[in-house]
């Protein structure tokens, strides 16, 4: 939008070469709106990339030995999320090299989470895209135990979110794993789709869009890209956009049949 008026104005007032300086500083401001400040230069994708894998690789190994156990189910977990990455290998062996440094006792969650939001804290979805890989993560044995609910709740703070936003998306994402368990009710997975995208009953239609496309928005993977989401990690933000669309087409249809 803003390089098409910039062109327009540019030409209108300084010619050819002002049209060019319109487009150009357009473009610049486009980027900052769709994108977020954080992803103004390109240049610094690569660094974010790495510092965002290393944040979640690290978190990772704390929050599978938060609960005192690494379980089994914690390393596949682990292992399948590489796996869906396409890793080379040379890059899987960096990310458990980061794995085992979260496990270690002597990692310091405060530190990574500092050195992440100096990278990559301006931002506008990353942090939320981090914060859920984990709580996923926490959730892979099936079980929620307090010592990682305390950790991602410490990581949260970190990262600049509340309690009651921290909770909100917990929330969202225990319920968007669970509308569509095919063994549950339908008044059961309607319940659950609608606190998939953080609405109730009472909300109106309109209320209920907006907040669809709210979600949408934060796992769109050309902003997620823009912000320096890892190539490969888009194919997750893409899954959990599917898992938000099932939930609001379940809720429409219940509104309007």
């Amino acid at each position: 939008m803003f390089k098409f008026i910039g062109f327009i104005a540019g030409f209108y007032f300084y010619g050819f070469s002002g049209a060019l300086l319109g487009l150009l500083l357009g473009s610049f401001l486009d980027r900052i709106r769709v994108y977020g400040r954080g992803a103004i230069n390109p240049l610094q994708n690569a660094l974010r990339e790495g510092v965002f894998l290393e944040t979640l690789f690290i978190s990772m190994g704390k929050l599978a030995k938060a609960d005192g156990v690494v379980s089994q189910d914690e390393i596949d977990h682990v292992e399948q999320f590489m796996q869906k990455l396409g890793m080379t290998a040379p890059h899987r062996l960096q990310a458990i090299v980061w794995f085992k440094q979260g496990v270690a006792p002597v990692c310091d969650i405060r530190v990574v989470c500092q050195r992440f939001m100096t990278v990559c804290g301006n931002t506008r979805n990353l942090k939320q895209v981090l914060l859920v890989y984990l709580m996923v993560m926490a959730l892979a044995d099936g079980e929620f135990h307090p010592a990682e609910e305390a950790l991602l709740m410490e990581v949260a703070g970190y990262l600049g979110y509340d309690q009651v936003a921290f909770r909100q998306i917990l929330e969202m994402v225990l319920n968007q794993s669970r509308f569509g368990d095919k063994k549950m009710g339908t008044a059961g997975a309607l319940e659950n789709a609608y606190k998939a995208l953080g609405v109730t009953h009472d909300n109106t239609d309109a209320e209920i869009k907006r907040a669809y496309r709210k979600l949408m928005s934060q796992y769109h993977p050309d902003k997620l890209m823009g912000q320096g989401m890892p190539a490969d990690m888009i194919t997750m933000a893409t899954e959990q956009t599917k898992e938000i669309q099932l939930a609001y087409e379940l809720i429409d249809k219940s509104r309007n049949s």
